[in-house]
């Protein structure tokens, strides 16, 4: 689906893109693209859907160049942008019947009001299709402008930030859409600014800095690589030497009743406290782990670019 080769873009003195090689495969998953304000996403975006050009390199989405072939291009992905703008006084329905009515004929006779109605079933605007838009909230105007990316049915979406701003409600409707489209087995190339809807959502998850591709692999992959230590919380009960009590792990003190422990071998210091809890008729009253997360995995790859 997109075939990216030594894509470089510079503005002036600045490099935003440095040789980028990207390609993803004509399967239902979602892509996550991570990275910090500046690193190059939303360039590295706007130029796979047309809105920009580049300096070098070649391009290649749906087999179209999108500098050669924007408008044939934008027929079939469906794009959120960061900001969409609105025509506020008009309604949901208008707003939908309008947008599809820039498509070319054979796109407009598919999106009829029968397909309109279902785009507004499966981001729940029903109840708003003969409202305002000026009336929506934040998380509605974003549901909308995911419904208008949605109306000719796509196979390629590009969604640049759909949740950036909204509250962890707005953000779960916004996921409960992106699972759908995946699950209809639609690839969805989604830039974010969250780490935990990244971890959640992505099948693959490429992480950009200072315009280069730091990282590409499965979010399990990306964790793999991480130097962190997980941690583990006990609570115990018993006459116990804390310090002697998880013996592949080091022991940095107590939080509340709980004690705390470090550990790269998480698996083995559970084992091992099993023995131990065994040995000194102890009793394990909880027990809590926290595993080195995908935003230690960034925080270590983006400080080191």
């Amino acid at each position: 689906m997109i075939e990216v080769r030594e894509l470089r873009k510079t503005y002036r003195e600045v490099h935003a893109l440095r040789g980028i090689d990207l390609s993803i495969a004509a399967t239902g998953q979602i892509i996550g693209l991570l990275g910090p304000n500046g690193a190059g996403k939303t360039t590295l975006v706007e130029i796979l859907e047309g809105l920009r050009t580049a300096s070098s390199g070649s391009v290649s989405v749906l087999g179209l160049d999108p500098s050669r072939a924007s408008g044939a291009l934008r027929a079939r992905i469906g794009v959120q942008l960061q900001t969409t703008a609105f025509m506020n006084d008009l309604t949901v329905m208008e707003t939908l019947k309008l947008y599809a009515a820039l498509y070319p004929q054979s796109i407009r006779l598919k999106v009829d009001t029968t397909r309109i109605q279902s785009v507004l079933q499966r981001v729940d605007l029903v109840d708003k299709a003969k409202a305002t838009v000026r009336g929506l909230s934040g998380g509605q105007r974003q549901r909308l402008a995911v419904a208008m990316a949605m109306l000719h049915d796509p196979d390629l979406y590009i969604l640049d930030a759909p949740t950036s701003g909204l509250d962890p409600i707005a953000r779960r409707q916004i996921h409960d859409i992106l699972a759908a489209l995946k699950a209809d087995g639609k690839t969805i190339l989604l830039s974010s600014h969250y780490l935990d809807e990244i971890e959640a959502l992505a099948d693959r998850v490429i992480i950009l800095a200072a315009g280069q591709i730091v990282a590409d692999g499965t979010p399990l992959d990306l964790l793999a690589r991480a130097a962190g230590a997980s941690t583990l919380w006990l609570e115990v009960s018993g006459a116990i030497d804390p310090s002697q009590l998880v013996p592949q792990a080091t022991f940095e003190g107590r939080d509340g009743s709980l004690f705390r422990y470090r550990t790269t071998d998480p698996t083995a210091a559970i084992v091992g406290l099993a023995d131990s809890l065994r040995t000194s008729g102890a009793q394990l009253d909880d027990l809590r782990l926290k595993r080195p997360s995908l935003e230690d995995v960034y925080l270590q790859l983006v400080g080191a670019a």
